[in-house]
């Protein structure tokens, strides 16, 4: 009996157009068979919404041997929800989301809707990788990344990650990538966030933008030193956000 190739499901939050979804298929098809359920339109920012006030639908874009596409109207978790429920014949052994166009390193995480689409297959008990690169513009050279993606998701194929714990990949825009690191998230925040907009009579208007401040800039076992200095940065991460190391402490209160 012939063997079944592996399932990868992958969305992402810059829409079933993007430049940084149909690289990803290039580089994982060679992995195994793709089913893509990923948001008719651009939704970054979304992390892990979900769209409840209204409903949602999909529709087939395209099936070719080994790679069939969909579109949905929803939120990245959205996709990877409704892709469980709907079109998968089986569980997946991977989900994937990017290559997001834009930086998810550090805090970024949070608000991801690239990594809203790995939380969500983290939580579903699938192995689950977030790529993204340092670019937003519309047309990014993903050519030096592509081996580096394929071996990573090759080894996440054969070897699994461990429950409730995901990766994500952020990669520099270089003209040589130096290799790959293992890496923490970076401590910063964003700051001077909101641009005002107003016209003459009106001062409600305002544009989300920001600068990140970094708090360790020198700090070399982070996601930001790794990126600033050349090296694909992989940061593993949990989706259990208990903080076990106040658990004691809090006992200790309430008593």
């Amino acid at each position: 009996m012939e063997q079944q190739r592996p399932l990868i499901l992958i969305s992402n939050d810059d829409g079933i157009a993007a430049k940084g979804l149909a690289e990803l298929v290039r580089f994982l098809s060679p992995l195994g068979d793709i089913v893509i359920m990923a948001p008719d339109g651009p939704r970054s920012g979304y992390a892990c919404a979900l769209t409840a006030a209204e409903p949602i639908h999909y529709q087939l874009v395209r099936r070719v041997p080994g790679i069939t596409v969909y579109k949905c109207s929803g939120t990245p978790a959205d996709c990877v929800k409704l892709a469980f429920h709907t079109v998968l014949d089986r569980k997946p052994d991977l989900v994937v989301g990017g290559i997001n166009h834009g930086d998810n390193s550090s805090v970024n995480v949070h608000y991801s809707g690239t990594m809203g689409v790995v939380i969500e297959g983290c939580l579903k008990g699938i192995p689950a990788i977030g790529f993204s690169i340092c670019d937003h513009g519309l047309n990014p050279d993903f050519t030096a990344a592509g081996p580096y993606i394929r071996n990573i998701a090759a080894q996440v194929l054969e070897k699994g990650l461990p429950a409730l714990t995901c990766l994500n990949v952020n990669i520099p825009v270089t003209e040589e990538l130096k290799g790959v690191r293992i890496c923490r998230q970076t401590k910063g925040q964003w700051v001077n966030e909101w641009e005002n907009l107003a016209h003459k009579n009106d001062s409600h208007y305002y544009w989300l933008t920001g600068n990140f401040e970094n708090a360790e800039p020198d700090c070399e076992e982070t996601d930001h030193w790794a990126l600033n200095n050349g090296y694909i940065a992989i940061t593993p991460t949990t989706v259990d956000a208990t903080a076990y190391g106040l658990m004691e402490e809090l006992k200790e209160w309430f008593k």
